[in-house]
């Protein structure tokens, strides 16, 4: 008869063991193409059978997905704003959490940025992420549920804005990080201006 530890030991040994995957396989996407990568490799790099691979993930597509997936979360564990801060303080605090985020994930940053256009899955997950980002930005600085089409473009087009201004610092590290949050905040402040709510951040 088993002992009753016996299951959740196994389920954390399986649950340490995907994580222990997902972290290999999201450093090799970032490193190669989607193409060039395939599951027997992958299971070359882990040090496993490819058929254990294939007990975790059915395919490369699901294993792919998975880790866009875990990147995602842990992005916005990182992020999620105080809601004690002011929306400024608050949004300066998240800002800076991604870019940190950015800094120790650069190759998976630029990686992620560069195919986004071409890898469907890639276009799709960062589209979520950026409806999400932007519904809390709005909330957090008390747009309300339905906000106005100009504040609502105002909010979605600034993350645009972020991506482009991430990788232009990543290129030419002659910014500090503190100098780029404050440059990213006041672009905000400026498009929410231009959609005259400019003192929602204040």
């Amino acid at each position: 008869m088993p002992l009753v530890g016996e299951p959740a030991f196994t389920r954390m040994q399986v649950d340490e063991r995907r994580r222990q995957l997902l972290e290999l396989s999201t450093e090799l996407f970032a490193r190669h193409s989607f193409s060039e990568l395939s599951m027997a490799r992958i299971a070359r790099e882990a040090g496993i059978s490819k058929a254990l691979l294939y007990h975790y993930f059915p395919g490369k597509h699901e294993l792919f997905v998975a880790t866009l997936q875990q990147a995602a979360e842990e992005v916005g564990r990182r992020t999620q704003p105080d809601p004690d801060l002011p929306p400024a303080q608050a949004l300066a605090a998240s800002l800076d959490a991604f870019l940190g985020w950015v800094e120790e994930n650069e190759l998976a940053y630029r990686k992620l940025m560069e195919s986004a256009g071409s890898v469907p899955e890639v276009g799709a997950l960062i589209a979520e992420v950026r409806d999400r980002t932007s519904e809390r930005i709005l909330d957090g600085i008390g747009a309300g549920a339905d906000p106005p089409p100009k504040l609502r473009a105002a909010a979605r087009a600034w993350l645009w804005f972020i991506d482009g201004a991430i990788l232009d610092w990543l290129d030419h590290r002659d910014l500090e990080r503190a100098e780029l949050v404050e440059f990213l905040l006041g672009s905000l402040g400026g498009a929410l201006a231009a959609a005259g709510s400019g003192e929602l951040l204040a």
